[in-house]
């Protein structure tokens, strides 16, 4: 869901033209009628392509140069995930004199419900988030990246798994078609001036200052010109840390980043939540919050995924002693720190380790089994939101930080050494759980996201490295046991 926001002169919208007829919506809205003639001089402002409407709104008096024009669309009310903590943003704009904008909702279908058996919760998604527009009085589009969505983050997302790793579609997503397409169809197609999201992050740039913000197309080039002066916007942790979402953002450009409001920033889940009940906007707040795939929703994953990917059976097989302890219908289906559900057996086994090359998912029969911990990993390149490596790890080649790789884990704190090709070393102080390639590791400096990088190597695990050295103390007892035989 999306909304763009201009600053209001004295307008009144006409609600009952912002609506589309009822039934399915196919992003087209009637125009509205022109605001009442203020001059001789016809009205000069461009009208906004998709919304069929004149943007220059007056009180009666003469034009006077051209108007204060500020914009912003913001992907609340519901995602195409359903996901309840994107509720918020419009119970905050439903009084446009005191927000000084004017909001328009835009719902992204990422996804084609057709395209495989089962529900897809989609377009109750939209109807909801129409609902929202309505229920606002703020104008509702549709815009439609199924394509791109398709070529940029699942046909990765199946390539991954059919790598062996875990990838994260939720983050992909963002950089490539929320933060991209989506992005440039709001400045471009719908005039808007910035975006806003219901994400819980903040930056360093007040609301005010993303308006001032030039939208500008730059070139291409493989290295960013060092003579251009920028002052860099930092991508900061919500106000509410349990529900902060710069882990899902950390793949965002900079660019993006300079157009980009976070109304939910300062606020807690709760809070939101009371705005959104005294707006009555009871059709969302009933809404569970999603844990499905970014866009796709919550279904079998395992069902899912077999749809397409051909299964590749092989065996579980026990970290300690390399028996087989059942069969599977593929390696992709289990991520490691995932219970393994073993038919007859009582007890829970959980997954520690794959071989793509024999099929082999090797489990262990604890969920605090020494196995799932490691405290080394490798990165590919690191994208970093300030698009340079930060200056104590250029100048050093280590840094100490913090990180995480998966959403709401607690930061634990490392040491990064960077490569020559821009991958980094991850350290850690103390082993961390289910390190999993494929995920994201998001690095953080005080409340400060400073980017992430796709893990690809994780180091041996701690039962590994205990293996290893009972195996070389054992022979050293022998060899004192030849030298003083026990009496």
């Amino acid at each position: 869901m999306a909304w763009r926001a201009l600053k209001r002169e004295g307008w009144e919208p006409d609600g009952s033209a912002d609506r589309p007829p009822s039934g399915r919506f196919n992003g087209a809205l009637p125009p509205l009628p022109r605001p009442r003639a203020c001059a001789p001089l016809p009205c000069w402002e461009r009208c906004g392509p998709a919304a069929g409407r004149c943007i220059k709104q007056c009180r009666g008096e003469k034009h006077r140069g051209r108007p204060p024009v500020r914009a912003f669309v913001g992907e609340q009310a519901v995602n195409a995930s359903g996901a309840d903590e994107e509720s918020g943003r419009p119970c905050s704009a439903p009084d446009p004199p005191k927000g000084g904008y004017q909001v328009t909702g835009v719902f992204m279908k990422n996804w084609d419900p057709l395209d495989e058996q089962g529900a897809c919760s989609i377009d109750r998604d939209c109807e909801d988030a129409y609902r929202v527009c309505q229920k606002l009085d703020i104008p509702f589009h549709q815009v439609s990246y199924v394509k791109e969505y398709w070529n940029e983050v699942f046909s990765d997302l199946l390539k991954e798994y059919e790598l062996g790793r875990t990838p994260n579609p939720d983050i992909v997503c963002n950089k490539h078609i929320k933060f991209n397409y989506f992005l440039h169809y709001a400045m471009d197609n719908l005039g808007a001036d910035a975006i806003a999201t219901g994400h819980y992050a903040r930056t360093s740039l007040e609301d005010e200052e993303v308006f001032q913000q030039k939208h500008t197309k730059r070139p291409q080039r493989l290295f960013r010109n060092r003579f251009e002066v920028r002052n860099t916007v930092k991508l900061l942790q919500g106000a509410d840390l349990f529900k902060d979402q710069t882990f899902f953002l950390s793949q965002i450009s900079q660019d993006a980043l300079r157009k980009t409001i976070f109304p939910l920033g300062d606020l807690t889940k709760n809070f939101v939540k009371k705005i959104a009940a005294e707006h009555g906007l009871h059709h969302v707040l009933k809404k569970k919050e999603s844990m499905g795939v970014c866009f796709i929703g919550e279904r079998n994953f395992e069902n899912f995924l077999l749809e397409y990917l051909e299964p590749q059976p092989g065996n579980f097989v026990s970290i300690e002693d390399k028996k087989v302890m059942g069969t599977h219908k593929g390696w992709f289906l289990y991520t490691i720190g995932q219970r393994a559900r073993l038919a007859g057996l009582r007890d829970a086994w959980f997954v520690v380790d794959k071989d793509v090359s024999t099929g082999d998912v090797f489990v262990a029969p604890s969920t605090d089994h020494p196995a799932l911990y490691r405290d080394l990993l490798r990165t590919n390149r690191v994208h970093w939101i300030a698009e340079e490596p930060p200056a104590e790890l250029v100048r050093d080649k280590m840094m100490e930080c913090h990180f995480r790789f998966r959403h709401q884990m607690a930061l634990v704190p490392c040491v990064l050494t960077l490569n020559q090709d821009g991958s980094v070393w991850v350290t850690l102080v103390k082993p961390a759980r289910a390190i999993t390639p494929g995920q994201f590791a998001a690095f953080y400096k005080g409340d400060e996201c400073l980017g992430s990088g796709k893990i690809l190597r994780i180091g041996p695990s701690v039962y590994t490295m205990q293996q290893g050295k009972n195996r070389e103390e054992g022979p050293k007892k022998e060899e004192i046991d030849e030298i003083e035989p026990a009496t």
